[in-house]
Parts: C-alpha cells; sequence; structure tokens
C-alpha cells in the first residue's frame, strides 16, 4: 500500500472509466473469499449459505433497478450482459421465424454513441443478414428518434447514459415507439445505475444491463435485467445456473459484492447526485471563466450529474493532461502508433478534429470534495495555459 499522503495523489475524475470498490462492499465480501467456500448449487450447508447470499444479493440489485429478482441474472460485467441480451434476443427471434433477410421484420435499431458493448454486437448481427437501422444523435448528444422506423421493428438498443459525455437518452420514448412496431428494447444502463434513479418498468424496457464497477462493486460481475416473458437464449450451454440462462458456478462474493453496492447506491442516491452536480458544476464555472474558448460537450441538461466533457479547440486533450498530473482523468480521443483519433461520439455529434481531439472527460465520484475540484481546477487551468 502507497505512504503518500492523499493530497499528494492525483484527484481522480474518471469515475465513468471504473469506480473504487466501497469499503462497505468489501467488507461483504471478505467471508465469501477467505471462509464461505460453498458453491451455491450444492446441497451441503456452505453451499445453501453461498446460495442465501446470491439470492439476497439478486433482491437487492432487482431493488436497485424496479424490478423482481427472478428477472435479474448475474453475469461477468456490461460487456457479457449486453451481448447477452442483444444475441440472445436475437437468436430467440430468429428461431421464431425472424429470418435475417429481406424481411422488415429482421430490422434492429440502436443509435450512433453506443458503448462498443453494444456496437460490436450490432456489428456481428449486421453481418448474420440483420438489417442494422443506427439512429443519428443531436449537437447535444442526445439520440434522435426522428429516422426511428414506425413499424416492423424486431428489436432495438440504446445506451440510456452515455458514458463519454453523460447524456440521458430519450430511453422511455424510444421503448414505447419500438414496441409500437412490434419490437422488444433493450438499454445499456451500465453508467446510469447508481448515479440516477433508474427502474426497469417506468422506462418500459425488456432488458436491462448493469456492470458492478460502475457503481463501487468489483470489477467482472454485472446483471442482467429480462422481463418475464421475454424470449431469450443462453450464449454459452452448461449446467443450470441462473435459470440456464447464464451457466456456470457463480462468482458468490462478487455478487454479494454487486449486491451491497447496490444497497448503498439506493440509499444515497438523492444525496450523491445533488453533491456530485453541484461540485461538477463549480468544477466548469471555474475551468470556464479561466479557459478561453473552452467549450462543454456534455449537456447542460438531461446529463449524468457527475460528468463534464471539454475541449479547448486546438489542443490536443491527451497533451493537456499530461501537464496536469495533479489529475486522472481520460480523453476524448484515441491514440494508436502515435495518431490521435477523434472518438466516434464527439463525430456523431458533429464535432470538428479541433474540437473532438482536445476533448477531456472529467467524472466525479462519491469521494470527490470541493478542495478536490479547487486542485483540479487550478491544475487543469495551468495544463491549458501550457499546452497553449
Amino acid at each position: 500500500m502507497s505512504s503518500r499522503p492523499d493530497d499528494a495523489r492525483p484527484v481522480y475524475l474518471d469515475h465513468n472509466g471504473t469506480t473504487p470498490v466501497a469499503p462497505e462492499v468489501a467488507e461483504a465480501m471478505w467471508p465469501y473469499l477467505t471462509e464461505h467456500c460453498g458453491n451455491p448449487s450444492s446441497a451441503t450447508a456452505a453451499g445453501r449459505l453461498a446460495r442465501r447470499a446470491v439470492d439476497d444479493a439478486r433482491e437487492h440489485v432487482a431493488a436497485l433497478i424496479g424490478a423482481s429478482a427472478d428477472e435479474v441474472t448475474f453475469t461477468s460485467g456490461g460487456t457479457e450482459a449486453n451481448n447477452l441480451a442483444i444475441r440472445g434476443v436475437t437468436a430467440a427471434l430468429r428461431r421464431a421465424g425472424a429470418s435475417p433477410a429481406a424481411d422488415v421484420s429482421s430490422t434492429v435499431v440502436t443509435s450512433a454513441v453506443e458503448h462498443p458493448a453494444t456496437s460490436a454486437p450490432m456489428t456481428l448481427l449486421a453481418g448474420e443478414g440483420w438489417d442494422v437501422v443506427t439512429l443519428p444523435v443531436t449537437r447535444a448528444g442526445h439520440v434522435d428518434l426522428a429516422p426511428l422506423p414506425r413499424d416492423h421493428v424486431a428489436f432495438g438498443s440504446i445506451i440510456l447514459a452515455q458514458n463519454e459525455t453523460g447524456a440521458i437518452q430519450p430511453v422511455r420514448e424510444f421503448a414505447a415507439s419500438v414496441h409500437a412496431a412490434g419490437g422488444l428494447v433493450h438499454t445499456d444502463a451500465a453508467q446510469a445505475v447508481g448515479k440516477i434513479g433508474v427502474d426497469a418498468d417506468d422506462l418500459g424496457v425488456d432488458l436491462l444491463s448493469l456492470a458492478g464497477h460502475k457503481l463501487y462493486a468489483p470489477k467482472a460481475v454485472g446483471a442482467l435485467y429480462v422481463r418475464r416473458g421475454t424470449r431469450i437464449e443462453p450464449l454459452v450451454v452448461g449446467a443450470g445456473q441462473e435459470r440456464g440462462l447464464r451457466p456456470g458456478t457463480e462468482n458468490v462474493a462478487s455478487i454479494v459484492g454487486l449486491g451491497r453496492a447496490a444497497q448503498l447506491a439506493l440509499s444515497r442516491l438523492a444525496d450523491d447526485a445533488a453533491r456530485m452536480m453541484s461540485l461538477r458544476d463549480e468544477l466548469w464555472r471555474r475551468l470556464s471563466t479561466a479557459v478561453p474558448g473552452l467549450v462543454r460537450l456534455s449537456p447542460a441538461q438531461n446529463c449524468l450529474p457527475n460528468t463534464l466533457m471539454i475541449s479547448q479547440p486546438g489542443r490536443l486533450g491527451r497533451e493537456v493532461l499530461e501537464a496536469a498530473p495533479d489529475v486522472e482523468a481520460s480523453t476524448g480521443s484515441a491514440c494508436h502508433a502515435g495518431i490521435d483519433s477523434p472518438a466516434t461520439t464527439l463525430v456523431a455529434m458533429g464535432c470538428d478534429d479541433g474540437v473532438s481531439l482536445g476533448a477531456i472527460r472529467l467524472t466525479l465520484g462519491r469521494a470527490t470534495t470541493s478542495a478536490d475540484i479547487d486542485r483540479a481546477a487550478t491544475s487543469l487551468v495551468a495544463a491549458f495555459r501550457h499546452v497553449a
């Protein structure tokens, strides 16, 4: 463990990338890492204890998203949950007769600002002959529903809160339209759960994905909500765990951690959101006042309370962060072999390369303080001036 004092560590503003494991979560997990070794499928006393722990965690996750426990399937994370939803439902549709050929019932709908965990499975579907319709977004990063087909849609999937800009998408309206067109609906809620209130029934979705490491649980655990009666096929076959939808011995300790994280999130959601929004807005005020021409890429409305994506056109975000050692954050671009390329999300929003390559994503968390914001703002302002 590092002996460096907290005030010497960089201010961590990459909570949309991953969150630290909450102390309460680690404490809940510890007995299942060290003492309780039972297999939840076993009839032994240790197995029954493990089964109760998994069942309790399922109840807590269900409560966080307004679902019933029997509608929650544990996975290895958000990516698996998205793949299971998208590929599992379309496999079931194919088996039921929705042939991915020229027929209009093979239409699936997504957006131009999805996480790769959604866009990559959609690319697979396109290769299999499904007609994938990709909805554009506004300059604020919100999905434009106008081009959505109004009939004969088999399936639709859009993100609930965009992981880079924080834009909260019109999932409720999307779900109503897709249902009216005859389709099933999935939303990737990994960035939203734990930051804003999420209710599967209120959203009207049939499937919803979440990821543990986005809400202070460990990495490599997540869940998929599947509304009762939704036809879906497993991607992996084996024994009957998770009602056969996700076979394999459950990762009990991590599932317990996810359940405890869900409890925590539900109990402190409103307070956390209000505090982070206030701190985020103060960070924007400090930066926009001191940095000429700074652009806010995160929308001012319908945005995650912790997320601020900014850019100073003409500056590389990577270079700004390199000049700000007191801040840990992410850029809005990728660098491969020394060549910077803009994020597809920002391209979809109509941002030019000068803006896109300068993008920096600053995302706050539960532990972020006003002192952190002051220190981060001071470091970033100095970095912008240095790079300029």
